[in-house]
């Protein structure tokens, strides 16, 4: 071989060197590195079962916008206490802005004003009135409640007292939801009921009641989604209850909600779209953290479904995202 084939092969051998190396290494174009922005996620709860279609919306905003999303629930249902705890710590552990749905909102502003946590807070719920609440995302509760209101005085003759079940109007947005639907009842003259829950047997004793002598039926009105949850399920394991309830509203629209409401045992309820509660809390979240975001106090639209409409295609992607 020629002096001068032989240079070209070396060129080559050399192209070929440099080729590899600008492909597989950074070591001469280095690449950008995409920083990821650890974003934790505490609800109200001690389990997941009412958050699925949130979450999905929170995946979809986390590798969209870089975010690293830790999903966090309480170890004991409904405990502000612990879940102050829980921001403390994941504050403490690197988290560089943190959503929360609050047990208590007004017990969470306070405690967020004594502490100072140095990083975005993004609420899910109602609006707040903080500097330390960077934002929030939720839902219209007092015009959920007056949608169902609305429903039931629809439906549900005016002789028959109404139950509200919630598990405390002190928790989440319950109280709003309450004035909602008291408002509503109060205007049509019906008689209603407010029924906490003190313990696992509260709603079935209630439920119970139409045993007695002299008694009628009922309409039940389920204040937040686990009220609702539950007293489907226990119309669900006994049909004479079934019959001596008028109609079970309430809010949720979790698979099992669904199912029940296809059944019949679930009269009609009020839902809004969490998966993009869920997505826009991430993308804001990652936003504070950089520094763009302004203030929105975001509200989604509410809306009464019954089994006329549950397989209405409007609603088919709010109910089953991305399946």
């Amino acid at each position: 071989m020629s002096n001068k084939g032989k240079i070209l092969w070396c060129i080559w051998a050399g192209i070929l060197v440099l080729l590899f190396l600008m492909s597989s290494t950074d070591l001469i174009i280095k690449e950008k590195e995409i920083e990821v922005y650890p974003v934790s996620v505490i609800i109200d709860g001690d389990n997941d079962d009412y958050y699925v279609n949130l979450k999905k919306g929170m995946e979809q905003a986390a590798v969209e916008f870089h975010g690293d999303v830790s999903f966090i629930t309480l170890y004991a249902d409904h405990d502000q206490a612990q879940q102050t705890e829980l921001v403390k710590r994941e504050i403490r552990d690197g988290a560089r802005a943190v959503i929360l749905a609050p047990v208590k909102p007004e017990e969470a502003v306070k405690e967020l004003e004594t502490m100072n946590p140095g990083c975005p807070v993004l609420f899910l719920g109602r609006p707040q009135s903080s500097g330390r609440v960077a934002d929030t995302i939720g839902v219209d509760s007092q015009e959920i409640g007056r949608m169902l209101g609305e429903a039931a005085v629809s439906q549900a003759p005016k002789d028959v007292p109404v139950y509200l079940f919630c598990k405390g109007l002190d928790y989440g947005d319950g109280a709003l939801v309450y004035e909602g639907v008291s408002g509503v009842l109060e205007e049509h003259g019906y008689d209603y009921r407010l029924i906490e829950k003190k313990n696992q047997d509260t709603y079935r004793q209630a439920v119970q009641e139409t045993d007695s002598p002299g008694s009628g039926k009922i309409t039940i009105i389920a204040l937040d989604v686990q009220s609702l949850d539950q007293a489907a399920q226990i119309l669900e394991e006994d049909t004479i209850y079934q019959g001596r309830v008028s109609g079970l509203y309430g809010v949720g629209s979790t698979t099992s909600l669904l199912r029940a409401l296809e059944k019949g045992i679930v009269t009609g309820m009020t839902a809004y779209n969490q998966f993009d509660e869920g997505y826009l809390s991430v993308k804001q979240a990652v936003e504070a953290i950089q520094g763009t975001h302004q203030k929105q106090e975001t509200r989604l639209t509410a809306i009464y479904v019954d089994k006329d409409r549950l397989r209405d295609k409007t609603y088919e992607k709010m109910f089953y995202p991305i399946e």
